[in-house]
């Protein structure tokens, strides 16, 4: 077979390949709900970033909070830093509606963001969910960041 045969023959394959139906499952696939994910502002305490973010899927919440360096280290600051021992606590509840849950834990903190799983929940559509993530250590207190996530549907 030459060359010009092959490639006409290559043709030919891609125009079936592309006339031919497609299948049902790319129909169903479209239809997914998308998460959409919101974060509240970072606070700096510490030397930490802390935020607390919600995963909306239709009418699905999730809440965790996050624990991550505020920047680099200072110079003469030995490295790596020493592991930090956390309390932490996640709370959410719907605006001017019932509480979804908190979370209160501990984790060691180093260097590493650290993810904090809080409630997950199904809230009526039309919503709006308030969550908030304090971290606190021996020598600090809290100092909570907040988020307000709507829930569309």
């Amino acid at each position: 077979m030459n060359r010009i045969a092959r490639i006409a023959a290559g043709a030919t394959g891609a125009v079936a390949l592309l006339a031919a139906p497609v299948p049902a499952f790319a129909a169903a696939s479209t239809t997914a709900t998308t998460t959409v994910t919101t974060c509240g502002w970072s606070g700096l305490q510490a030397g930490l970033s802390t935020k607390v973010c919600a995963d909306v899927t239709g009418d699905s919440v999730v809440i965790y909070g996050q624990i991550g360096m505020a920047g680099p280290p200072s110079p003469g600051t030995p490295w790596p830093p020493a592991p930090k021992e956390l309390l932490t606590r996640l709370s959410a509840d719907v605006t001017g509606g019932n509480s979804l849950g908190a979370v209160n834990g501990r984790t060691v903190f180093q260097i590493s963001t650290v993810r904090v799983d809080g409630p997950t929940a199904t809230v009526p559509c039309g919503s709006t969910v308030h969550a908030s993530f304090s971290v606190e250590a021996l020598g600090w207190g809290p100092s909570p960041v907040t988020v307000d996530v709507p829930v569309g549907c």
